[in-house]
């Protein structure tokens, strides 16, 4: 049994924080001491914690001293700053940000993919992959163990708070704006009735945004290239070909995807419906059958896979739907997972 261990969550406060701290309290992880770390505005919050509660602390010199384990989920620069001190204190770290992910000395890992390099974590850290990534990989792991995959292509599909606690207040605020506003917005683009939001630049509420992420290399956003390149990482496959298109929905939590994948040999359809039955993290609805959608995944644990089908116009290809909540097994469940990884060495 693991002994309990003395710990910090950073970025308590947030949305992946919060499901953070009700994740460890569901598994029972154990934890002789927890402290917490947000804003200096969330400073003195506090947060309820196994009928108890923690404090908020906030970031400054010697904050870790005595932390042995250290989850961090915060933005970018924030977590580069941060995460080496925690290490520097003596703490090994989970990190949810993008900072370190494809450093080649910090692992990349999903818990039920590739567990094993969580323990070669030779700078103390250990990165947790993009909600969509994790997601994905999850659920085309089993498949890529028995016929290597040569080439995907996705099309995503991920809920505002993707964006944080601001994208799912703007869909709510546009949601109540828009109601009753049916025949006007069914002439929006003749009206010019499309407005911008604060956190998008469309209305979000009844539309589709084919933008997810900032516009990078070669026109591709930085959602597709971490889909991208995090895949490769994850999946020990350098060679693997793969595109993708990250597409912003009125969804407030789950992320989904479409996927067409091609393998190395044929991987007939009943073959690949066995693995992912018995694949870790994944449930195969109604024997691949079902249509799974993102309401269905919030709030659980296993990512969904469903409308498994052979791809008539491709040989060795499949297409499948993947469905998970981007808050759980896409950030915080994932997390707790490396770190009770970490916690049994």
């Amino acid at each position: 049994m693991m002994a309990g261990l003395r710990l910090g969550v950073v970025g308590a406060t947030g949305l992946v924080g919060g499901e953070m701290l009700r994740i460890l309290e569901e598994r029972a992880f154990p934890v002789d001491e927890l402290r917490v770390y947000a804003s200096p505005r969330s400073e003195g919050r506090r947060l309820a914690f196994r009928g108890d509660e923690v404090v908020c602390e906030t970031l400054r010199d010697g904050c870790f001293e005595g932390v042995e384990l250290v989850m961090v989920d915060v933005d970018d620069p924030l977590a580069l700053e941060w995460a080496p001190r925690a290490v520097a204190a003596g703490a090994r770290v989970v990190d949810n940000s993008a900072a370190f992910r494809m450093m080649a000395d910090v692992p990349l890992v999903v818990a039920e993919v590739n567990p094993g390099d969580a323990l070669d974590a030779g700078r103390g850290i250990v990165s947790s992959p993009n909600c969509t990534t994790m997601v994905l990989v999850t659920a085309l792991a089993p498949l890529h163990r028995t016929a290597t995959i040569e080439r995907m292509v996705v099309s995503t599909y991920q809920s505002v708070s993707g964006a944080g606690q601001v994208g799912m207040r703007e869909l709510d605020e546009q949601w109540t704006k828009g109601a009753g506003q049916s025949e006007r917005l069914r002439r929006a683009g003749a009206l010019d009735a499309v407005e911008p939001g604060e956190v998008w630049d469309r209305p979000i509420a009844g539309n589709v945004i084919p933008l997810a992420g900032s516009v990078r290399e070669a026109g591709y956003t930085s959602e597709e290239w971490k889909l991208v390149h995090e895949s490769r990482k994850i999946l020990h496959a350098p060679a693997l070909r793969a595109t993708a298109t990250c597409v912003r929905v009125p969804v407030y939590v789950g992320h989904a995807m479409a996927a067409n994948v091609q393998f190395s040999r044929a991987l007939p359809r009943d073959e690949a419906a066995e693995l992912l039955s018995a694949a870790p993290g994944v449930e195969l609805v109604d024997g691949g059958d079902g249509h799974p959608t993102p309401l269905e995944s919030a709030g659980i644990d296993p990512v969904l896979v469903g409308r498994l089908r052979e791809d008539p116009s491709q040989e060795r290809t499949l297409d499948l739907w993947v469905t998970g909540d981007n808050l759980r097994k896409g950030a915080a469940l994932n997390a707790v997972q490396i770190a009770e990884i970490l916690g049994a060495r």
